[in-house]
């Protein structure tokens, strides 16, 4: 073997002897743990040590089990037991019963109570301490009878009148208050506060459409109010375009910042805009956006 690595490695036979001590030595190494663990004696484990063991171990599943039946505990108890019901003539324990907590259940006697009424099982859905996990649960059991409820005539004479009050009222959203806009159904004192907010930003509706635009108000609503509104003779707020600044600009939703300075840099350097084809020329203004900002602008 020596005369083969010399001849194919050049070793001489000082370094082949080297080569070979070297690799006894990684021999002994590998061999010694081995060596080791089968000579050395087995110890035996403690008693007092498995004892201990033995009851951290009990204690443990204790407080598991312990844990888990709080749990169901809790869960039962959020779940509760499930019966047919009437929501404008239940308690508060029978809220409870349901799987409600005590706080929930006051909150929602106290709203039947003052006045308020379910007059459908879906009228749930706007009790906030009804989960929609726990209104989907509830749902069918809800049981209200078909016959009105028991409530005083005055009561009753409030309800029916403002009912058909809301039903046949047509408001122009143009000049009406928060007010009047709060006397078409399905709109509210929040979204009546949000419409003239942005009625007062744009400078008024050109279009019944463009109530899609107003915060929270959707497609589903739009529906429910689109026939309760107009649009009047009056006219909209316009700005000069050839004398408005950044600011007065800034008000209009349509147009982004980069917008507004581009129209105020085209106007410095090529003067006044002589109509709307002008703003053709801008390169960040699209057609869509000229359509939307024509209305409520003039040279």
């Amino acid at each position: 073997m020596r005369i083969w690595f010399n001849k194919n490695f050049g070793v001489s036979k000082s370094e082949f002897n080297g080569l070979l001590f070297l690799v006894a030595i990684i021999l002994v190494i590998k061999a010694v743990p081995v060596i080791y663990g089968y000579y050395q004696p087995v110890q035996k484990d403690d008693p007092n040590l498995l004892a201990q063991i033995q009851q951290i171990s009990i204690k443990d599943q204790a407080y598991d089990h312990a844990v888990r039946d709080r749990i169901e505990g809790s869960s039962y108890k959020k779940i509760g037991k499930l019966f047919k019901f009437n929501p404008n003539t239940l308690d508060k324990k029978g809220w409870e019963t349901l799987g409600l907590s005590a706080k929930q259940a006051q909150s929602i006697v106290n709203y039947t109570a003052k006045g308020g009424r379910f007059y459908k099982a879906e009228d749930l859905q706007k009790m906030y301490t009804i989960s929609p996990e726990m209104y989907k649960k509830m749902l069918t059991y809800v049981n209200i009878p078909d016959q009105p409820l028991k409530i005083s005539k005055n009561d009753a004479l409030s309800e029916k009148k403002e009912y058909v009050k809301k039903a046949l009222v047509i408001v122009d959203i143009n000049t009406a208050d928060s007010t009047q806009l709060d006397e078409i159904k399905g709109i509210g004192g929040t979204f009546a506060l949000r419409i003239i907010k942005y009625r007062e930003r744009l400078g008024g509706f050109y279009k019944k459409e463009q109530l899609l635009e107003v915060y929270g108000l959707d497609s589903n609503k739009y529906a429910e109010i689109k026939d309760q509104i107009k649009i009047g003779n009056a006219p909209l707020k316009t700005i000069n375009i050839n004398t408005a600044t950044f600011n007065d600009l800034r008000r209009n939703p349509y147009l982004t910042f980069k917008q507004i300075n581009a129209i105020i840099q085209y106007r410095r350097q090529h003067g006044s805009y002589t109509g709307v084809s002008d703003l053709k020329k801008i390169i960040l203004l699209n057609q869509q956006v000229i359509d939307k900002i024509t209305p409520y602008i003039s040279f």
